[in-house]
Formats: structure tokens, sequence, C-alpha cells
């Protein structure tokens, strides 16, 4: 078994969980659904006052569009904390900054499969970005969530070395 017995040991939990919603980035790619930023506004605004703590309300760099909807919703004083979708790419971090979100889900795949197929790339590159991009986004003044891209496909060890690194 990959994750040995990760899973399977007892758990504490917190007193309060933190909720983060991803209805206007990841609900979006659902085939025929296409939300304008006041839509998505609208949304963001029902979400703040359901009392969910972090909404990811899109990928900044993907489009103007969505660059515009973040940015609206970032100026609306909400009490979640406003986050956009990043690869890691500074061109991505720098979208997101400029949106004016309070922070980025920052995503690098972590697998064997994507590194040889995706990315094309090795290892030693996966950790050497994970660490770059997050010191960069915290440069930027952003909180950085991060996210392993694949991770369930992971070697475990590897995964807890990219999670170190960021």
């Amino acid at each position: 078994m990959k994750w040995g017995g990760i899973l399977s040991s007892d758990c504490e939990f917190p007193s309060r969980i933190l909720l983060l919603d991803t209805t206007l980035r990841d609900g979006e790619q659902t085939p025929g659904v296409s939300l304008t930023p006041e839509k998505k506004l609208r949304i963001a605004l029902k979400l703040d006052e359901l009392g969910v703590d972090f909404i990811e309300a899109g990928f900044a760099a993907a489009s103007k569009g969505e660059f515009e909807a973040l940015k609206l919703i970032s100026e609306q004083g909400l009490r979640a904390d406003v986050y956009s979708f990043s690869r890691c790419v500074e061109s991505d971090i720098d979208s997101a900054a400029d949106a004016g979100v309070d922070g980025v889900a920052l995503t690098i795949p972590t697998s064997d499969l994507h590194l040889k197929y995706k990315l094309k790339k090795d290892r030693g590159f996966v950790l050497e970005r994970t660490e770059g991009c997050v010191e960069y986004a915290k440069a930027r003044g952003l909180t950085v969530e991060f996210l392993a891209e694949d991770g369930s496909r992971s070697d475990i060890d590897f995964l807890e070395k990219v999670f170190k690194k960021a």
C-alpha cells in the first residue's frame, strides 16, 4: 500500500473547521456553465453570507474576464479571504496579486507520471519551483495554499519533501 498506515491512524480534529469553496473556479468547468463577473460576484456575496472562510473565486491568469471577476470580488471587503488558482509560474502569481486577492491556491504536479509527460521535468525542478514560487507569492503579499497536483499518485516520501519546501 503506497500510503502505509497514514490514512488509518486516529485523527484529532480542531474545534473549528474552516471552509474553502471552489464553486467559482472548479464549478465553472462544468460543461455549459459560464459565469460573468457580475454573476460570480453575486455567488461570492452569498458564500460570504453563508460563512465560507475562503473563496477560490477563479484563475486570474486564465483570461481578462477571470481577472476582472477576481478584482471585482476582491474589492468588496468580504469577510472571507478571496483566492485565485495559480500554477507555479510567476506570471500567474502576478495576475493574482494585481487582481487584489488575499491569496493563491498554488499548484504544481508531483506524481512521476505528470513530471514525465506533462512537465517533462525531474523532481529537482518541482522542489526548486515550489520553494521559489511560494517565496515569490509571499513577497507579493499573498497567502499561499499549496496544492500537489496528482498528489494521490505521488511517491509519499517525495510528496513530503515538496510540502516541506512549500
